[in-house]
């Protein structure tokens, strides 16, 4: 099987999915824009050949790219590059080259843009909040005038809570609008509530063959307001959550992916949504969460994703049998400009045999992941709280 990943150093979790694939007897085949030598040992274990672009955005290099592994290696069967701002490339690529394992031109839409998701959402009836398409105040004024404030803005393609912006007042309005974005943007109203993720690898009939939860505060909250940034992973799901998830991923047909869906649990009714305690969709991503998330879901789970895409992959099946042993796993980072209580050395004394991980954030990760973080895993909630508040405060 020849399988070609695309930009595969950018993220740091990519190592790990090549070196399992390359485990299963996968041809890994790459494409990317950071010279040879720069990545790392397990990663150029992992590769059987390594094609080196000067840039991702020039899509003759990469369309030549591929060209080259066909004739070098044969058919591609699959090509993933489990990054947000690829996925029209990859989609690309799987047009013009007939691979017929993830999504083509035909379908990118309704998976990178939020407006062409909120039209499955819609149509499946998964609640979801209402939405408006920014063109001129006037119509903004009528879309607020059902919502009420407040109400988000966002790039219709986009990642995360980039470009995202709170609106609570008809000034803040007039100033959004004096000002507009040159790229599509929607406007949403606002649902309060806590984030919570469905995280899965999905099979060739739209199953999961591995399911995980992560919860968050409202990240466009906590970058606004310059707060410390923790969530964890959780050993259960609520099954409203669970049957949302494998609902949505039906709704979208998501086969043959590392999917990861975001929901809020609402903490107040919402007309047409959901009650209180209730979960609504805020958006879809194909392919898996970013930055750590998928090795908290192997400490909650004593499990490795990694191994279970490949085996997807490979088998469309799961080899790797469920273990009994379930953790919360808590993520805690610290900020620049705050002042704390307990120094690294006493967090160490105190929680050094729970936790997993310890280091510093690229820059660029800075304002919504925090300046240096410390993973840790416990049995019960009540341990990881305590964890959180002696770390953050």
């Amino acid at each position: 099987m020849n399988y070609v990943f695309i930009s595969p150093p950018y993220l740091i979790t990519c190592t790990q999915f090549c070196d399992r694939l390359n485990r299963m007897g996968v041809t890994v085949l790459v494409i990317g824009d950071v010279p040879y030598d720069e990545l790392n040992d397990q990663l150029k274990n992992s590769l059987r050949e390594y094609y080196y672009v000067d840039s991702l955005e020039d899509y003759d290099s990469v369309h030549r790219a591929a060209a080259y592994f066909i004739h070098q290696y044969g058919r591609i069967d699959w090509l993933e590059s489990m990054n947000e701002y690829w996925l029209r490339t990859d989609a690309r690529l799987r047009t013009d080259y007939n691979i017929t394992s993830g999504t083509r031109q035909d379908g990118i839409d309704v998976i990178v843009r939020k407006s062409g998701m909120k039209q499955i959402f819609i149509k499946t009836g998964i609640p979801t909040a209402r939405q408006h398409i920014v063109s001129d105040y006037e119509s903004a004024e009528k879309f607020v005038s059902k919502t009420g404030y407040p109400v988000i803005v966002k790039p219709d393609t986009g990642v995360g809570s980039n470009g995202a912006v709170k609106i609570e007042t008809e000034e803040e309005l007039r100033e959004f609008y004096r000002d507009l974005p040159s790229v599509p943007y929607v406007m949403e109203e606002f649902l309060s509530g806590d984030i919570y993720t469905y995280d899965a690898v999905i099979n060739s009939q739209c199953e999961p063959l591995s399911e995980s939860m992560c919860t968050y505060p409202p990240v466009i909250d906590s970058v606004a307001n310059d707060e410390n940034i923790h969530f964890y992973t959780s050993p259960e799901m609520p099954e409203q959550l669970r049957a949302l998830g494998r609902k949505t991923v039906k709704a979208f047909h998501a086969d043959r992916r590392f999917v990861h869906f975001e929901f809020i649990k609402l903490t107040k009714d919402y007309a047409g949504i959901g009650k209180a305690g209730d979960f609504a969709v805020m958006e879809v991503n194909m392919r898996p969460a970013g930055g750590h998330d998928p090795d908290m879901m192997n400490y909650a789970q004593s499990a490795d994703v990694f191994q279970i895409y490949a085996e997807m992959v490979t088998q469309d099946g799961r080899i790797m049998p469920e273990n009994d042993e379930k953790y919360y796993c808590a993520y805690a980072a610290r900020k620049d400009g705050h002042t704390f209580t307990n120094s690294h050395e006493e967090i160490m004394e105190r929680y050094g045999s729970d936790i997993v991980l310890q280091e510093e954030m690229p820059p660029i990760d800075w304002p919504s992941m925090g300046r240096y973080v410390y993973m840790a895993r416990f049995t019960e909630k009540e341990e990881m709280e305590r964890f959180f508040s002696f770390v953050l405060n």
